[in-house]
C-alpha cells in the first residue's frame, strides 16, 4: 500500500513516520524548495508525547527539548491569578516537552529514510479512480497511490477540493511569536500574563533561552505599526511586569514572527473515498490551549493504525475519522473559549475572569485538564 502525504509539517511528518511503522510506504510532498519550519517555539504536551511513544519517536523528542515542569497565570503587573503546581501536573500527566519548532521538524525528519519527502511539490488537486487516487501537482506531474492525506494546513488546497468550504474565521486577534537568548543560563517555568486584550506567555527552553508569544485584538490583516514590530510590542507590553520587557529587548526585530489568528468551525467528515485530512487542514484552532501540533500528531497515529491491515482503504478512512473528528471538535471548542475569555477587554468582564480564575480549586483546574492532557490516542 502505499500513501501520498501532503503537506511536510508536523503533521505530515508524524503520518508518514506512523505510516511507515504500519508497513505503508508513505512518500510526503511539499510545496516549499526547502524544508525549514516556520514559529519559534512549540510545546508537545503530555497527550500528544502518549502518541509518538507509539510510533518510537517520544524518547527523540524528549533528547531534542526540555521538559516542562509547570506554569503560572499572572496579571499584567505579575501577580499571581492562578497556578498548577509542577508537582500535581507532573504525578496526574506526566511532562510535556517544550522545544522550537525547527528543532521538532528535524527530529521527525531524522525519523524516516531519505527519499520519503520530496520537495518544491506544490499540490494543485487530486483525481480518485476506484482503485487507487493520483496526486497532481504544478507543472504537470503526477504521483499516484492508495490513498492520499491532505496535511496541508490553514489554507488547505485538499480540503478546498475536497469541500469547497471557503475561508477559515478570524478570531479576532494578532499573535506575535519569538524566540529570545538573554545569555545568562537563566531557567524557568512558563508563565502567561493576562491583560485588557492582551496577554503575553513565556516559556523557557533552557540555557537562557525563551519562547514567547503576545497577543492584541485588532482588525483582520491589519498592517504593522510604522516603527516595526519589536518597537510596537515594546509600546504595548514595556510596562508589563519583568522579564517581560527584556525578553522583548532581546529578540531581533527580524526574528519576530506575526499572525492573525484563524480556526473553522469543526467538520463532522473529514474525507471522499480515498483522501482524507489531518491536523490543521482538517480542524484549525486558536493556539489558546497549545493544541494545534498535538492533535495533527494524534490524527496521525491513529491513522496509521485504521490503515494498518485494512484492505478497504475508503472504510479505514472513515473509520478515522468517526475517531478522531469529535475529539479534534472538542478542542477547536475548548481553545476558542479560552481564546475568547484570555482577550477580553472590558475592566469589569476582566476582573471577574481573573477573580473565578483565581478561586478555582486545584482539583478542578486538573479536572478540566483532563479531558485534553489525559486523553491516549
Amino acid at each position: 500500500m502505499r500513501a501520498i502525504v501532503v503537506g511536510a509539517g508536523i503533521g505530515g511528518l508524524t503520518a508518514a513516520i506512523a505510516l511507515r511503522k504500519a508497513g505503508v510506504e508513505a512518500v510526503v510532498f511539499e510545496k516549499a524548495p526547502e524544508l525549514r519550519e516556520i514559529g519559534a517555539g512549540i510545546s508537545v504536551w503530555t497527550n500528544a508525547m502518549k502518541a509518538l511513544d507509539k510510533i518510537g519517536v517520544a524518547d527523540a523528542v524528549r533528547a531534542a527539548g526540555r521538559q516542562e515542569i509547570g506554569g503560572t497565570v499572572r496579571s499584567w503587573s505579575g501577580k499571581r491569578i492562578a497556578e498548577v503546581p509542577a508537582e500535581a501536573l507532573e504525578k496526574r500527566f506526566g511532562l510535556n516537552v517544550v522545544l522550537t519548532r525547527p528543532k521538532l521538524q528535524e527530529t521527525l525528519l531524522a525519523a524516516l529514510p531519505d527519499g520519503a519527502v520530496r520537495l518544491d511539490a506544490q499540490c494543485v488537486g487530486f483525481r480518485q479512480e476506484g482503485s487507487g487516487v493520483t496526486a497532481l501537482f504544478s507543472g504537470g506531474h503526477e504521483e499516484r497511490g492508495d490513498l492520499l492525506v491532505g496535511a496541508d494546513g490553514l489554507h488547505s488546497v485538499v480540503r478546498e477540493r475536497l469541500f469547497g468550504d471557503g475561508r477559515p474565521r478570524y478570531a479576532g486577534f494578532t499573535a506575535w511569536r519569538g524566540l529570545a537568548d538573554l545569555g545568562d543560563g537563566r531557567e524557568g517555568d512558563g508563565f502567561e500574563a493576562w491583560g485588557r486584550g492582551n496577554i503575553f506567555g513565556l516559556v523557557s527552553l533552557g540555557g537562557g533561552r525563551f519562547y514567547w508569544y503576545a497577543t492584541k485584538n485588532a482588525p483582520e490583516g491589519q498592517r504593522d505599526a510604522p516603527e516595526g514590530r519589536k518597537a510596537e510590542l515594546m509600546r504595548r507590553f514595556g510596562g508589563w511586569h519583568e522579564p517581560i520587557p527584556t525578553i522583548i529587548e532581546a529578540t531581533e526585530e527580524a526574528a519576530i514572527l506575526r499572525n492573525d489568528v484563524y480556526d473553522r468551525e469543526p467538520l463532522k467528515r473529514w474525507g471522499r473515498g480515498r483522501v482524507t485530512l489531518l491536523g490543521d487542514a482538517a480542524h484549525p484552532m486558536t493556539p489558546n490551549l497549545g493544541q494545534g501540533a498535538c492533535q495533527a500528531i494524534e490524527d496521525a497515529v491513529a491513522l496509521a493504525e485504521h490503515v494498518s491491515g485494512e484492505a478497504d482503504v475508503a472504510k479505514a478512512l472513515r473509520r478515522y475519522e468517526e475517531r478522531r473528528a469529535e475529539r479534534a471538535a472538542s478542542v477547536v471548542r475548548r481553545s476558542r473559549l479560552l481564546g475568547r475569555a484570555a482577550q477580553l477587554e472590558n475592566p469589569l468582564l476582566c476582573a471577574l475572569r481573573n477573580a473565578v480564575a483565581g478561586a478555582m480549586p486545584l482539583r478542578l483546574q486538573l479536572r478540566q485538564l483532563d479531558p485534553v492532557l489525559g486523553y491516549e490516542a
